[in-house]
């Protein structure tokens, strides 16, 4: 869909870009990243896929939000709700969760592999426009917003920071708990929804 939108040349594609940072960041190797992009600018072009996004309820009321990429809406549609019904969620309308999220980008850096310190990776991220940065155990995580993502991430790309995941997310504002058999429930819904080959992502509130 990238390289469809805008070309298969990263450097006057924005969103290819974004792409394949996000590739490498899931270990990708250069040559599959390679031969997806001819792919979509050769054979595949008469081949049109198109974003779509579903909304509704997983257990104990849990917002879920599945991303996917699709070239048969109907297809795409009836295998997410045929999960959601078997799985014990409830499909729902546009815009019946998405209000309980905020899209983000999320940058996450291993402490391991850091080449910087925790304070000058700190100053660095807010000096280029970063919202907020945290340490967590292993780990380092940059928020911006989805507008800036892309610069900071190519400018922290340049000062040779490698990064675990670089992507635009959705970030839950509040937070659903869950006990006892829910939790396995609500394991078994969201990994057959993000078993389906349509999806692309799913995001939840439900505190882990």
């Amino acid at each position: 869909m990238a390289v469809k939108a805008g070309g298969p040349d990263p450097a006057g594609n924005a969103k290819l870009r974004d792409v394949i940072a996000k590739a490498k960041s899931n270990n990708m190797p250069n040559d599959t990243i390679d031969k997806a992009i001819k792919r979509a600018s050769g054979e595949d072009k008469n081949k049109n896929y198109e974003e779509v996004m579903y909304e509704g309820y997983g257990i104990g009321g849990v917002a879920v939000i599945v991303n996917g990429s699709t070239d048969n809406r109907n297809r795409t549609a009836g295998d997410v709700r045929h999960i959601f019904d078997k799985f014990g969620g409830n499909l729902g309308t546009t815009g019946c969760v998405s209000y309980l999220f905020n899209k983000k980008g999320i940058i996450v850096v291993s402490k391991e592999t850091c080449k910087l310190s925790e304070d000058d990776l700190m100053l660095l991220s807010l000096e280029l426009g970063a919202e907020d940065f945290a340490s967590e155990d292993d780990y380092y995580e940059i928020t911006t917003s989805p507008e800036e993502f892309s610069r900071i991430r190519e400018e922290l790309e340049k000062k040779e920071i490698v990064f675990e995941q670089a992507e635009i997310q959705l970030v839950p504002t509040t937070y659903v708990k869950l006990e006892g058999d829910s939790v396995k429930r609500m394991e078994l819904l969201i990994e057959k929804l993000e078993e389906l080959d349509d999806v692309l992502e799913v995001y939840h509130n439900w505190e882990e």
